[in-house]
């Protein structure tokens, strides 16, 4: 019997699979879609694009102060790493989408949204993993 931790862990593993599994199917449905890369590529801004600029900069960057927190304490103590995986995975469908329709603002903010909650969940268990190193005296 596997102890209550690598149950968990097995668990989480499972539903990643089953989250990316089915990701991969809705994304192989999708053959018929194509990139517009000459509309994505043209030099002018709209309003739109500039509202959506802004309103992206807010959204990206909501878990930049748990992961600065996180550095500052060097501690992974009272951070949750789903938050940041789920919504780095989903970023990803989104980043996806904003190529689909040529919107710059959507592309550029998930990225970097990506990056941050990637980087939120990798500084979590490089912290997680030094706290349970038996520290030499």
């Amino acid at each position: 019997m596997l102890p209550r931790k690598e149950a968990r862990m097995a668990r989480r593993g499972g539903a990643v699979a089953i989250v990316l599994l089915g990701s991969s199917i809705s994304l192989a449905g999708c053959q018929g879609l194509v990139i517009d890369t000459e509309r994505l590529l043209k030099p002018s801004a709209e309003l739109s694009e500039i509202v959506g600029l802004l309103a992206g900069f807010g959204t990206t960057f909501a878990a930049f102060p748990d992961l600065l927190a996180m550095l500052r304490r060097r501690s992974s103590e009272g951070m949750n790493p789903r938050m940041g995986a789920i919504m780095g995975a989903f970023q990803v469908l989104w980043v996806y989408y904003g190529l689909l329709i040529a919107s710059r603002p959507v592309i550029i903010w998930n990225v970097i949204a990506v990056l941050i909650n990637f980087l939120t969940v990798g500084a979590y268990a490089y912290f997680l993993k030094t706290e349970r190193t038996p520290k030499a005296s």
